[in-house]
């Protein structure tokens, strides 16, 4: 079972068919929709500032969740998909969204809907990420529009297989 701690009387909570790989942390004020997965060695911290996730979002492997004391908490739609080694921190990501392996999403930022933040990418304070684009680099900059192509096999692929590989672990 993972770790699920409560910290300053918030105790996190979530949906139906969620799951926790045993030793990822879960800390506080966090609130997670159906459908949900937290993978090996991924922290979700919402001692300083709320933590809300929707539904089929999946936190790979040695992701970090957190948020900026009084100031930023993280917001994360539906259908996301935070990659291994990414941390999000005290920012709002939209629906339908990939955060690549090691990118970095910094307090404030607004990542919008069926976008791409590439593998690497820092994406400091304050910055917009439009719907639709596909930002990459230090700091991250548009690099293109996503097209269908990278909206089905990526994007919705990669939500859809995360769900399927949830359902390996809860059958073992």
């Amino acid at each position: 079972m993972a770790l699920v701690k409560k910290v300053r009387g918030k105790t996190p909570q979530w949906g139906e068919h969620c799951y926790f790989a045993e030793n990822a942390t879960l800390l506080g004020d966090i609130v997670l929709g159906k459908g949900c997965s937290v993978w090996f060695n991924a922290v979700l911290r919402g001692d300083v500032h709320y933590i809300r996730i929707g539904n089929n979002v999946n936190i790979q492997d040695g992701a970090i969740i957190h948020c900026t004391y009084q100031k930023y908490p993280v917001n994360i739609g539906n259908n996301v998909s935070i990659a291994h080694g990414a941390i999000v921190h005290g920012c709002t990501i939209h629906d339908n969204v990939l955060i690549g392996m090691g990118a970095v999403v910094m307090d404030n930022a607004v990542v919008e809907s069926n976008s791409v933040v590439a593998a690497g990418a820092v994406v400091v304070k304050n910055t917009v990420v439009k719907s639709g684009t596909v930002f990459a680099g230090t700091p991250a900059k548009k690099i293109k529009e996503v097209d269908k192509r990278t909206l089905e096999e990526d994007i919705r692929r990669i939500a859809k297989n995360y769900a399927m590989y949830a359902d390996w672990y809860r059958q073992e």
